[in-house]
This record gives C-alpha cells, structure tokens and sequence, in this order.
C-alpha cells in the first residue's frame, strides 16, 4: 500500500510539474470582416501633434504609396509634412463626445428648458497616429479628424495593411524588433 501511495505521488507531482512550464501565448488571428480600401485622398483636420506645426488645419490626407508615406496638404493645397510608413509605430481610433454647437447656442438662451441643449451630444472621429521623427530622433503622436467612423475604419486598415502593420482590435502596431 505504501509503494502504490508513493507511485501515484510521484506520478502526481510529475504531472503538476508538466503543467507549470510556461508556454508562449497564442495570438488569435483576426476575424474582424475587411473594411472597404480608403480612397487615395481624403479630407480630415489636422488636430495636432506634428513638432513645427502647432495650429489646427483642416486639408487633405493622401496616401503615397510610390514615397511609402502618408502625407497632409493643408488648406492651400500644399504639402505641410508626411510621415513614411516604415516610421509608424500605431494607429488606432479615438472618439469622443462633445456638445454640439447647437447644444451650446440653445443652453445659453434664457428660456426654461434651455439647459437642456447640454445634452445635445455629437461624436467626433479621429484617427491618432504614433510616429518615430527621424530627423529628431523622437517618436511623436499626430491627430487628424476624420467625418465618420466608416472613413476612420477603413483608413486606419488600409493604412496597417500599406505599412505592414499587426492588427489588434481596432488598432495597427509595428511589433518590436528582437534584439
């Protein structure tokens, strides 16, 4: 009796050893359905972030897929900065929810119920890119805001996709380089 007590403990403790090895984590694969391609330009307000360009713009995002980069025209059609997508660390989408002009006009009437326009609610789409600076040698975090989510999204896969980025969720990330 006492052998079979000290083989079935043997084989016991073997067995919790087994299972305590550390195993590496396996990255589901995504199964998100693809997004319609981004067109090659489209309107987005530079919110900022770009080191020199500290006033907000509205103008145009391009993809420049013969220079590998995404670069911004201002409003007077001119080029303002880009970025390579070599340099991309993440992008990803934010939303927030703000008061609407109309919401902020109609609380301040002087009318009962007036205060209620604080609940007229919008939601504002932008697409936040992460950047290493070359030329600084600084990484550096670049807002634009977009008209809708359905733009957002399928720039935000069409851009991963043009830098070969790994998709989590929402969000495009360059893995760190093993070294």
């Amino acid at each position: 009796m006492r052998y079979l007590i000290l083989i079935c403990s043997v084989f016991f403790v073997s067995a919790l050893a087994a299972f305590g090895q550390p195993r590496m984590i396996e990255k589901p694969l995504s199964s998100a359905p693809a997004k319609p391609s981004a067109p090659p330009s489209f309107e987005a307000k530079y919110e900022g972030g770009m080191f020199g360009y500290s006033s907000k713009e509205p103008g145009t995002l391009r993809f420049d897929d013969d220079n590998l980069r995404l670069v911004f025209y201002g409003s007077d059609k001119k080029e303002k900065f880009s970025i390579n997508y070599d340099d991309l660390i993440v992008i990803y989408p934010q939303s927030k929810s703000v008061t609407s002009t109309t919401g902020t006009v109609v609380s301040h009437i002087p009318l009962p119920g007036a205060g209620l326009g604080s609940y007229i609610k919008e939601k504002r789409q932008y697409l936040v890119v992460q950047f290493k600076d070359p030329d600084a040698d600084v990484e550096g975090l670049v807002n634009f805001k977009v008209d809708n989510k359905e733009l957002l999204d399928s720039v935000i896969q069409t851009l991963g996709q043009k830098a070969q980025m790994q998709q989590r969720g929402d969000a495009y990330y360059r893995p760190r380089k093993e070294g």
